[in-house]
């Protein structure tokens, strides 16, 4: 099973090591808790829309490119476990024409 939060707490945990920020400069910039971020981090804690947008904000990091990372993370791992359907077909809506029969009552 693909846990999303284990896979975005991946890319932060990630993202927050590239640039030399540590668990306690992303707490004091985004104003929340070291241990609920650490938890984020470890995939133990889902992280509201608000929270998400801080943690970025205080890492000088688009939502944009996290919510990507993740995306590409998640496909990776539902390829791996073969989840991934070979291609998704577009739903088209379909109008009846004139003089089709839509319903009709038994």
């Amino acid at each position: 099973m693909v846990l999303f939060r284990r896979l975005l707490g991946d890319v932060l945990r990630s993202e927050r090591m590239q640039r030399g920020m540590t668990l306690r400069d992303v707490s004091a910039q985004a104003r929340v808790s070291l241990g609920y971020i650490s938890e984020i981090e470890r995939g133990q804690k889902e992280a509201s829309s608000e929270l998400l947008a801080s943690l970025c904000s205080a890492m000088d990091l688009p939502l944009s490119e996290v919510l990507r990372d993740v995306s590409d993370a998640v496909a990776l791992e539902e390829a791996a476990l073969g989840l991934l359907r070979a291609e998704a077909t577009p739903i088209t809506a379909v109008r009846p024409g004139a003089g089709d029969v839509v319903a009709s009552a038994a």
